[in-house]
């Protein structure tokens, strides 16, 4: 069993800012015992504790992994820079959480890529914890380097420094992996596989549906640069590489025991996932693409689940996650339950998004039944209703100015909006129309009290993969400047209402990762031995370092940002199987050049999109008139284009994931 570096850890945490997120021992946090089990996981978030801790989904593997008897799982998350240091000179690697033990001493090194802006923290991570960074220089004693996350979806800039990499949900395709691992390491016992033997143990995870080893793949360009295509090179592995989708929210509701954190995160809530995927259609989401088809929890879960959390964790919070969460077939009767179970206690509930058109007064009032009216955030994403048509992002100003008239009016303090600029086809009338209906809302705030406050945030838009925007070109950081100052501009005399950005160099970094090939490895690999890690956090000047890496490796920035592809160009992820076709995903970039606009597909037509018939999936919602599933709940059959069916609903909220 590997020592403890808790003993040499110990001293130095009064020396570093807040050091409780180094120590572990949360309320529900799973100690195992490390003899007792035949595969040992190691769970990553690449940031802080304070970021990372309240990740659902390192939650949810935690605790699928720690039920099996034979496997173990513990935590592990970025230290900060000042730890870092100090680790660095004693000595003390990467540890986990939980019994504080090396990195190196693990089976499977699990990292969540929620962004691309972790790629450095990874790397770090793995030099700082005695691993070497790169694929091939392992061996039987490292452990497997596997990925997953949204960022997973383009993993190609991390190819040469990844084992394998899972794209989407990874409830049952992790406990695949498990069994995988620990039959190879019996095999290695009983002597009917070589212990030496790496590439065997690839070959066997290659074979488990929905894992991608990019060792076992090669990235083939023209003499132009333009990428070709990326081929299997190892006999056997699949030339495409499906995403996995768990159909049956229903088999996992999870977390039932939502660790506490010891210390201050980004979110303190008992949190429930009340339903995955969407269909909205818009179209510069990736999450919203990457996740369909759409499938609910029954209010009853997300009642019992809600109700075991609170009492078991003390949250004052509860906030019921999706993507856009007012989609949900029974968010009233979810909304309606909880705030009769909590009315006259503390805990609250929230809905961490909601659509501008889906907000009203019967929602406004079930959620600030026990007197909390602090702040409500909407995002339009364009402030034109052409741009709006552009991205499919159908709420019009009145909707918007209707939501701001419900809010205000009913108690609500602070209303915050996001935006984005860089959209394709942009003109300057559509960024200034971002300020113009940011004042309207607040002249509604205003009406209703002149404490009342509006803030917009405007972030430039990164164009990503399996999105109908993959095609598109990205603004320079200069031209997002020029555009944000416009708004600035337009809204300078007016008092309350506040703006925030991001500073526009940031986009570089991401739009680079979100788009590039095997040949960004290497920039990524000399950026961070240049210095450069926590590339999202302001408090670090990363930008300089990138700049750097990319001269000295030869990688074009401009090649991979504000270049516009062309229909048949090959993708570097294009053999990875979202679900979406890209016929269709080609089809609804040129409609969006037409301000075209694509329904949701729960309740019209099947536009054809590829994901249910691709992947064998269908929607699951609540609705009647689709599949009855074994428990009785309904999946939405998939419509032939051009034929009725919609059922006749309330008005649905539209989803939003923020930039």
């Amino acid at each position: 069993m590997p020592d403890s570096v808790w003993d040499a850890l110990e001293p130095l945490l009064p020396e570093v800012t807040k050091p409780a997120q180094y120590a572990g021992v949360e309320h529900n946090q799973v100690r195992s015992e490390w003899g007792a089990a035949d595969t040992r996981w190691l769970l990553c978030y690449p940031d802080t504790y304070e970021v990372g801790q309240p990740n659902q989904g390192l939650q949810i593997l935690y605790e699928i992994l720690n039920e099996r008897p034979t496997a173990l799982a513990e935590r592990a998350y970025a230290p900060w820079i000042d730890l870092e240091e100090r680790m660095r000179e004693g000595r003390i690697p990467t540890f986990s959480l939980e019994h504080h033990r090396p990195l190196w001493a693990f089976d499977v090194f699990a990292v969540s890529l929620p962004h691309e802006l972790g790629h450095t923290n990874l790397l770090n991570l793995l030099d700082l914890g005695g691993v070497p960074i790169r694929s091939a220089d392992r061996t039987t004693e490292d452990p497997i380097v596997l990925v997953g996350g949204h960022a997973a979806f383009n993993p190609e800039p991390l190819a040469p420094f990844v084992d394998a990499v899972v794209a989407g949900d990874g409830e049952e395709v992790t406990l695949e992996i498990d069994a995988v691992v620990r039959r190879w390491k019996l095999a290695v016992v009983d002597g009917s596989a070589d212990p030496d033997d790496r590439h065997q143990l690839l070959l066997r995870l290659a074979a488990v549906e929905g894992v991608y080893v990019p060792a076992f793949y090669e990235a083939r360009y023209a003499d132009d640069g333009r990428l070709l295509r990326t081929v299997a090179v190892e006999p056997g592995v699949p030339a495409i590489v499906p995403k996995r989708t768990v159909q049956d929210l229903e088999q996992w509701q999870y977390p039932r025991k939502q660790i506490v954190p010891l210390t201050e995160t980004v979110h303190e809530r008992f949190s429930v996932e009340i339903f995955r995927g969407c269909t909205r259609g818009c179209r510069f989401c990736q999450a919203g693409m990457i996740t369909r088809p759409v499938r609910e929890r029954l209010p009853e879960t997300v009642q019992k689940m809600v109700e075991e959390g609170v009492k078991d964790t003390g949250f004052e919070e509860v906030g019921l996650l999706s993507l856009s969460s007012a989609d949900h077939s029974g968010i009233g009767q979810i909304v309606r339950d909880l705030a009769d179970e909590y009315e006259g206690t503390t805990t609250s509930l929230s809905l961490p998004s909601t659509r501008v058109d889906a907000f009203n007064v019967t929602l406004s009032n079930e959620l600030a039944r026990n007197g909390r009216r602090s702040g409500l955030t909407f995002a339009p994403e364009a402030g034109s209703e052409r741009m709006r048509a552009v991205i499919n992002k159908m709420v019009s100003e009145e909707d918007m100015l209707r939501t701001a008239e419900i809010a205000f009016s009913q108690g609500w303090r602070h209303c915050k909006l996001y935006f984005m600029v860089g959209l394709p086809t942009e003109q300057d009338e559509d960024v200034l129309a971002i300020a113009d209906l940011a004042i309207k809302v607040w002249e509604v705030a205003r009406k209703h009290g002149r404490a009342n406050k509006v803030t917009i945030s405007v972030g430039g838009f990164v164009p990503k993969p399996h999105t109908p925007f993959q095609w598109a070109p990205q603004d320079s950081p200069q031209e997002i400047r020029r555009k944000l100052a416009l708004i600035r501009q337009a809204i300078s005399k007016v008092n309350n209402l506040k703006l925030r950005t991001n500073d526009p160099e940031e986009g570089v970094i991401e739009g680079l990762l979100s788009r590039g090939d095997r040949r960004v490895a290497a920039a990524v690999e000399r950026a961070w031995r240049l210095g450069a890690k926590f590339d999202g956090w302001h408090e670090i000047d990363t930008l300089p370092m990138w700049t750097r890496a990319m001269e000295e490796t030869g990688v074009d920035l401009a090649w991979y940002t504000a270049r516009e592809r062309d229909e048949n160009e090959a993708l570097p992820w294009d053999h990875l199987d979202s679900g979406l076709d890209k016929a269709w995903l080609w089809q609804d970039w040129e409609a969006a050049s037409s301000d075209d606009v694509v329904e949701d597909c729960r309740w019209t037509a099947c536009y054809d999109c590829g994901v249910c018939p691709g992947l064998s999936l269908v929607h699951d919602t609540g609705y009647d008139g689709g599949t009855n599933l074994p428990d009785g709940r309904v999946a939405l059959p998939v419509l032939p284009t051009g034929l009725g069916g919609a059922p006749d609903l309330p008005t649905q909220a539209e989803r939003y994931v923020g930039g």
